[in-house]
């Protein structure tokens, strides 16, 4: 069973940055596309950002012009930097690691991220 630790959560304010990181362990990390979403409260689950095995990226639309999603293999560490922030941009943000061809798949216990001045 994998383990996905979120952190970088916090309290920011408009306009501000903050970075996330989700450090799995128990998988072969190179090998799982790894995603964030987010749940604000009364709202539905949604994708933000993904990061293929292969490094390829895609987002959600109104948000790739101001986050950007990385990984680093070596330390089993995807992030995700998050620029301009709006109040709208308050959620928990999850991590999720995929593996189709094995049907796994994880998450992370979520940081919460609070935009506010």
């Amino acid at each position: 069973q994998a383990i996905l630790v979120e952190s970088g959560g916090g309290l920011v304010q408009p306009g501000g940055s903050l970075r996330l990181s989700c450090s799995a362990s128990r998988i072969f990390f190179s090998i799982y596309a790894m995603a964030w979403y987010r749940q604000a409260p009364g709202k539905q689950r949604e994708l933000v950002a993904a990061i293929t095995s292969g490094g390829g990226t895609n987002y959600a639309d109104s948000l790739k012009d101001r986050f950007t999603i990385s990984r680093d293999n070596a330390k089993n560490t995807v992030y995700l930097q998050m620029n301009s922030l709006k109040p709208e941009d308050t959620a928990v943000y999850y991590c999720n690691a995929e593996r189709v061809l094995t049907h796994s798949n994880y998450w992370g216990q979520g940081t919460q991220v609070t935009v506010s001045s």
